[in-house]
């Protein structure tokens, strides 16, 4: 299960990016658009599971907001609900009377607190920038990632910002040049603005139409690549 959720994860990484950094979320889809798409899904149509995960982001967002002032940064609250929603679209029977909106709520927010109970678990582990002279004598300068003989930085490999990044390039190497520089412009990575086909087709002097062939090729390698 964990390993499909993280599939589904990595196939929307350019949309969550996306949606997740310019914080411009797609509107919900109404209750017969809602049941068409889990209709083509229990048909094995992953594009309307798709769709029905990108058209309940504000959901997450809504749920996740009251835990803005917890223990999690606010984009790992979206990313964590998002996997909550994830399961929730993946388990959802549309036969069942509750509402999906309802049960998807539910999902997110168990997410959520799944994730703060571990973050509990761990309130009395020791960390490496801990000072390591308990009397304090020292001003805490010292501290215990200084007095380990080594010269690897175990804080610097798990940073989790970074690791998301070297990810994402990583995916993009996939791409060739004209490719990966129109994906980055579209969708804004690395802190870039998101830029419409428009500005693209503009700011590169080629046509909206080529900049959409483009894009969506890139698209298709991307998706190959993480899901095969």
């Amino acid at each position: 299960m964990f390993s499909t959720i993280m599939g589904i994860v990595l196939a929307n990484v350019l949309f969550l990016a996306l949606h997740l950094e310019s914080r411009i979320l797609p509107d919900p889809l109404t209750p017969k658009q809602e049941k068409e798409e889990f209709e083509k899904y229990s048909k094995g149509d992953s594009a309307a599971r798709d769709r029905l995960i990108k058209h309940n982001l504000r959901l997450v967002a809504h749920v996740v907001k009251k835990y803005y002032q917890g223990p999690i940064e606010n984009d790992d609250l979206m990313s964590i609900g998002t996997i909550g929603l994830i399961k929730a679209v993946q388990s959802f029977s549309f036969d069942k009377s509750v509402r999906f909106s309802t049960y998807a709520a539910k999902c997110i927010d168990n997410e959520v607190l799944m994730a703060m109970r571990k973050i509990k678990q761990t309130e009395n582990t020791v960390y490496l920038e801990e000072s390591a002279d308990p009397d304090n004598k020292s001003n805490g300068k010292m501290t215990l990632k200084d007095s380990i003989q080594d010269s690897f930085q175990l804080g610097e490999y798990c940073e989790y910002h970074d690791l998301k990044t070297d990810m994402l390039k990583a995916v993009l190497d996939k791409l060739d040049a004209r490719q990966r520089q129109v994906i980055v412009m579209r969708y804004g990575l690395f802190g870039n603005i998101p830029q419409t086909q428009q500005q693209v087709c503009e700011k590169l002097d080629i046509s909206r139409s080529y900049v959409s062939r483009i894009e969506k090729k890139a698209i298709e390698i991307l998706r190959e690549s993480l899901t095969g």
